[in-house]
């Protein structure tokens, strides 16, 4: 297997992360960012108020964003092994 292959499944597996993560992570950003103000606002400093909605943040994320994920991850889990049977040859 050459560098560059190598350096392209690298590539590959860094972007299949960011894809894969960037859904809850954004999600939970906004509501930690909407928390925040609204905590600075009404200057409740409760420490579940910023956990809780987070937390339901990612978890709507995964239901909304699941199945988007699973082929993606597939797709990619799928042209791995292609491209590995091709380098067996």
């Amino acid at each position: 297997m050459s560098i560059e292959k190598v350096v392209e499944l690298g590539q590959g597996a860094l972007m299949m992360v960011l894809l894969l993560s960037s859904p809850m992570l954004i999600l939970g950003l906004l509501v930690g960012l909407a928390v925040s103000i609204f905590q600075a606002t009404t200057q409740i400093q409760e420490a579940t108020l910023s956990f809780i909605p987070k937390i339901v943040a990612v978890l709507l994320a995964f239901a909304i964003f699941g199945p988007w994920l699973i082929s993606l991850a597939v797709d990619y889990t799928r042209e791995l092994f292609l491209s590995m049977n091709e380098f067996i040859r």
